[in-house]
């Protein structure tokens, strides 16, 4: 993997305040604290309220379960009901580490209170055959075991179809959850997912295992007299599931990491849960690291699924007090793991030879296909191609790929529930006969893939995602379409000389001679370090290597793991000893032979009993070499959701006013009307806030966002507008402007042309010229050929569209796809009110880092 390496500081960070420096101190008396105190200042945490809650979890107030409201209301009064009818109950999971740690928590919590494999069961989908979320073969092989609630848990939020089914088997469901939201609530008891809450609040970012756990804390609350063990005994399993998950480590995730890591540390020497010990014991870890777990734990239980599909077992190993079964358990876990690293080698090697014969100057996505590519690690590869070369990585296999079955009983199912809706699979199909190729895409540069892979459905057989990986299967025939498809897309919005790897940014400058113990304590300090807050990386300038060797890894049987590390020691002229350190998945003969400028992480080796440092990226030292102080964001203002309209209307560079706004002051700064520019419509992405960022960069001005929540009218009754202005503009013959559009409606560009396409096929025909729009009312017998088919259910009551055409089916999918697009706008523009500054100006600070920077890549 290339690394790149630039935007690197010269000298440490700003001095934080003194109270801070004296804060870290009185939390670790032993330290001196500037270190870990310019790290918290530097990260945003500059109110002295966030310290002790930050850094010691008993003095931190989590968030009570019942904040979820009416849900966890239903779901404690179903369990109860089912606990006191003798109900069957069946715990569906999922596959990877979040999902088995969720089952886990779910069966060791809820085996509090029902007779495990009598009343409680868990079902874990088979990764392979199976994939993610609830399906109808399993529902209907729970219902045949006399199930009479099924509690998932990290899936089942978009499984509307899947639930109805179970409710028509009288099935009831539970889901605990927290992906994405559909526009429409699944017809479940209750549906238990923090997306519900803003993005600001403490439970937002819990990932499935968390969920889990809020769930039967609420169970202990409610019935406190049932259960023998202690609620603090799952969680450990949390902390496992959390990290794992790389979800963002603050509010109630950091908490239950942090109380989490404390009890995962004990299992080496006081084994609860001899699964666990095992696991730690063959990875070499203590548990006291949330490295153990991303790095340790969390990729040798992601590999079973990976490599053998069924990863039911990996519940017991967690969850069993047998010694002897758990050992065994993990013995074919650790097996597992080292077949995923030979298995990643492979096709890391095969996709590097591949790219090796594309034109990377026109290639937006990396699109690569084989017929010889397992499955189960093609998202492990696509990160590491997304992360080296900066750009979206999508990589299919085609061998033994299943034929499309329109006679499957799920297919039936889903059909006969939504009649009216354009379902993807087989109706988008030319051959239904058609050879599938499943695929893992993973994104680059803030790059939303979920859009970009969403919006080329008509080629593909399944997909699902969020904005950053995704999962897909197309016939094997359409890659080549789907491969320009998503370039063009891609390039319509960025060029190809802005799709780089991502800079590596250093957040300290040390020497060779301050590296060792009390600088690692001061570091941990700020653990667990994950998504939000990731561990501090240290620049060493000036320095160079000594003692490299190479090792292959070995298996469990001792056989050698095509997967290399490099070890060796680092030295610089601060000291006469050099200090050990690593550099995984590199020869030795990447490494530079002279001076070097390196950025590391500090870690501790418990197999070792050393401290040693982990190379993240190098870059040989010549005397052109200019490295930039990290560039300070202290430009950005935040005048969100303010009362005060009037003040900022007079510190808006477009507008003039004589009111004076000395009052208003951010961080001891105050912004003048003349020097800043005032952001007031709120933005739908990233890539909108950047142009802000650069138009303040490049007038070296301060940038105030100012915006409000615009109110959030329904989807269809921007729909209906729209039909009703085109109407009014056909029958008056006047024009009307993009701007005049976006603002009547509140939708964006893109919204807007999904718009046109539905007017288009409702018998509209949209012209633009003089700078603006006009539209007319095309003959309905033009739109004839098209009419045999329903409007989708949402769209049905609204009488605009009833009367604009007798039932288009591509008008039916294009209005689907507009209220879609408004849905998602407008979920966007909750999360850009509601994102924290600290967010902004992580994401500011990287926009400047990667268009202003001189990096030297190699």
């Amino acid at each position: 993997m290339t690394e790149i390496l630039q935007n690197l500081p010269t000298q440490p960070l700003s001095q934080p305040p003194a109270w801070l420096i004296q804060a870290v101190r009185n939390h670790a008396p032993e330290l001196p604290g500037n270190y870990a105190a310019a790290l918290l200042w530097y990260r945003g945490i500059h109110n002295p309220e966030q310290i002790p809650g930050f850094l010691n979890p008993k003095l931190y107030q989590p968030a009570s379960p019942f904040e979820f409201g009416l849900e966890m209301n239903w779901a404690i009064e179903r369990i109860q009901q089912a606990r006191n009818s003798g109900e069957k109950v069946a715990i569906w999971g999922d596959f990877d580490a979040d999902g088995i740690t969720s089952t886990s928590v779910l069966w060791d919590g809820l085996g509090e209170f029902f007779t495990q494999n009598d009343q409680l069961t868990y079902y874990i989908p088979n990764r392979l055959t199976e994939s993610h979320g609830l399906n109808i073969p399993g529902i209907d092989a729970l219902a045949k075991a006399e199930i009479s609630l099924i509690i998932t848990c990290d899936t089942g939020s978009t499984n509307i179809a899947e639930i109805e089914y179970a409710t028509s088997l009288n099935i009831d469901t539970i889901v605990t959850d927290h992906h994405t939201l559909p526009d429409d609530r699944p017809p479940a008891t209750a549906i238990i997912n923090p997306r519900y809450f803003p993005p600001n609040h403490q439970l937002f970012n819990l990932s499935g295992v968390g969920v889990a756990y809020k769930l039967i804390e609420a169970l202990y609350h409610t019935l406190p007299d049932i259960p023998q063990r202690p609620i603090a005994d799952l969680l450990e399993l949390v902390a496992i599931g959390l990290i794992a998950d790389l979800v963002q480590l603050t509010g109630d995730c950091r908490y239950l990491a942090q109380l989490g890591i404390e009890q995962l540390q004990k299992q080496l020497t006081n084994p609860t849960r001899p699964g666990v010990a095992k696991l730690l014991e063959l990875c070499k870890r203590s548990g006291d690291r949330p490295t153990d777990i991303s790095f340790g734990l969390g990729p040798r239980i992601n590999a079973v699924s990976r490599i053998q599909g069924d990863a039911s077992f990996c519940v017991e190993l967690l969850t069993s007090r047998d010694k002897k079964r758990c050992e065994e358990l993990a013995n074919l876990t650790e097996i597992a793991n080292s077949r995923r690293k030979s298995l990643q080698k492979d096709v890391a090697k095969d996709a590097a030879n591949k790219l090796a014969k594309l034109d990377l100057s026109t290639t937006s996505v990396i699109v690569l296909s084989d017929p010889q590519w397992p499955v189960g690690v093609l998202g492990l590869v696509a990160g590491q191609i997304a992360q080296e070369y900066g750009r979206p990585v999508i990589l299919f296999s085609t061998e033994g790929s299943e034929q499309i079955n329109e006679n499957s009983p799920e297919t039936q199912f889903i059909d006969s529930l939504n009649p009216e809706l354009p379902t993807l699979p087989q109706s988008k199909i030319q051959n239904p006969k058609s050879k599938i190729a499943r695929g893992s895409a993973r994104s680059a540069n803030q790059i939303d893939l979920y859009q970009l892979v969403k919006d080329q459905a008509h080629l593909l057989d399944r997909f699902g995602g969020h904005p950053f990986a995704a999962g897909l299967s197309l016939p094997v025939e359409n890659i080549p379409l789907f491969t320009d498809a998503v370039n063009q897309q891609l390039r319509q919005q960025y060029s190809t000389d802005s799709l780089t790897a991502a800079p590596v940014q250093a957040d300290l400058k040390i020497t060779v001679s301050e590296l060792g113990k009390d600088l690692f304590q001061e570091l941990k300090l700020l653990e667990p370090c994950g998504m939000g807050n990731p561990a501090p990386k240290l620049l060493i300038e000036n320095c160079w290597f000594e003692n490299l060797w190479n090792q292959k890894i070995k298996d469990l049987k001792g056989q050698k793991v095509e997967y290399l590390k490099t070890e060796f020691t680092i030295r610089d002229e601060s000291t006469d000893t050099g200090f050990p350190g690593i550099w995984w998945g590199h020869n030795q003969n990447e490494v530079p032979q002279g001076r070097c400028d390196v950025t590391v992480e500090l870690d501790f080796n418990t197999y070792k009993s050393r401290y040693e440092v982990r190379l993240i990226a190098v870059r040989e030292r010549t005397e052109d070499n200019q490295i930039n102080s990290p560039t300070k964001i202290d430009w950005i203002v935040d005048w969100r959701n303010t009362n005060n309209d009037e003040e900022l209307l007079a510190a808006s560079t477009n507008l003039e006013s004589p009111m004076p706004i000395d009052n208003l002051v951010y961080n001891s700064q105050k912004v003048d009307r003349d020097n800043s520019i005032v952001l007031k419509e709120c933005p739908a992405s990233w890539d909108e806030l950047r142009i802000w960022f650069r138009q303040a960069q490049q007038t070296q001005k301060k940038l105030a966002i100012a915006y409000t929540l615009p109110p959030l009218v329904p989807p269809q009754q921007i729909c209906q507008q729209l039909i009703g202005i085109a109407k009014y503009l056909s029958r008056t013959k006047k024009p009307v402007t993009r701007q005049q559009l976006r603002q009547k409606l509140g939708i964006s560009d893109t919204s807007l042309q999904l718009g046109f396409k539905t007017l288009t096929y409702l018998g509209f025909k949209i012209n633009y010229r003089d700078r603006a729009f006009h539209i007319t009312r095309q003959p309905e017998t033009a739109q004839q050929e098209d009419a045999p088919k329903q409007i989708p259910q949402q769209l049905l009551h609204s009488q605009s569209i009833q009367s604009s055409v007798p039932n288009s089916p591509i008008a039916a999918r294009f209005a689907a796809q507009f209220l879609a697009a408004v849905s998602e706008e407008q979920f966007r523009r909750k999360y850009f009110c509601e994102v924290p500054l600290s967010t902004i100006v992580s994401i500011a600070r990287e926009t400047v880092f990667q268009e202003d920077s001189t990096a030297i890549l190699f």
